[in-house]
């Protein structure tokens, strides 16, 4: 393992959010749990820890990178592996990935199988771009901040169940498969990781109709998180009608699930 930050002659970059995965272990149980034989979309591929067994195995490989320098790298390494020609390396920021566009670009074969070492200033984010593309997408294994996997996994009345968890298993189902220590990386970052999968819903919990009244009922039911329905929906609506919707307004919105907060959502007049 490099020292500093420094691997294979490339040196971390903290505007990227770069931390290069390097346990051979870890590589391993990831690799286990994406699927074979699909074609994959890697988001950051780095030095190509992922990328190179990926290649191998699936014989294609389109990686997302918006850092130059990696990607000259990168191509020297794929190049002296003979892996230049099962590997297709682009230069973009995933958080403008169109994956219709680059369906087309690459002659992909839809559904597709979306992998990455997320940086943990843009997950968020970009899983929920993903997700409003998830017609392209089979599946998707990220590696994420422990404290986000923890979020997205969670279901109602846990403590990190929240507006994020609301809105991304209204349109997939999240498992958190295992966890990732620091020391797993070069430079080890100064959080624990987890690798999530991520499986977009045949047909989402929310219809694509209601869908903006429910992400705005949503975010203000968790508005803030001590408060109840009553108190956090009041500029939205009266406790009288949250209890025609069959919901108790005492309630936090930390309580409720999925179809509950749907039927909330209903009571908003349209916002299209």
């Amino acid at each position: 393992m490099a020292r500093h930050g420094i691997q294979d002659g490339h040196r971390a970059r903290k505007r990227f959010g770069q931390n290069f995965l390097v346990d051979q272990g870890i590589i391993g149980r990831i690799l286990a749990a994406i699927p074979e034989g699909d074609e994959i979309v890697e988001i950051g591929p780095g030095l190509g820890a992922m990328t190179l067994p990926l290649a191998r195995r699936t014989g294609r490989v389109v990686a997302i990178e918006l850092d130059r320098d990696v990607i000259r790298h990168l191509r020297v390494t794929l190049d002296a592996a003979s892996l230049g020609r099962q590997v297709s390396l682009v230069p973009q920021d995933a958080l403008r990935l169109d994956l219709a566009a680059l369906v087309e670009a690459e002659g992909l074969h839809p559904p597709l199988t979306v992998v990455g070492n997320l940086p943990y200033n843009i997950a968020t984010a970009l899983i929920t771009r993903l997700l409003e593309q998830s017609t392209f997408i089979g599946e998707m294994v990220f590696m994420v901040q422990k404290e986000v996997a923890k979020r997205l996994a969670a279901e109602p009345n846990d403590s990190a169940y929240g507006r994020l968890s609301v809105l991304v298993n209204a349109r997939a189902r999240v498992e958190h498969l295992f966890d990732v220590p620091p020391e797993a990386f070069n430079p080890p970052p100064k959080v624990d990781s987890s690798i999530i999968r991520i499986t977009p819903r045949a047909e989402p919990l929310v219809p694509p109709a209601d869908q903006a009244r429910f992400e705005r009922l949503v975010t203000a039911a968790f508005a803030q998180r001590r408060k109840t329905l009553r108190n956090n929906l009041k500029p939205l609506m009266p406790a009288s009608t949250i209890e025609a919707s069959g919901i108790d307004p005492s309630l936090r919105a930390q309580a409720l699930d999925i179809p509950a907060f749907l039927a909330l959502a209903r009571q908003l007049e349209s916002t299209d």
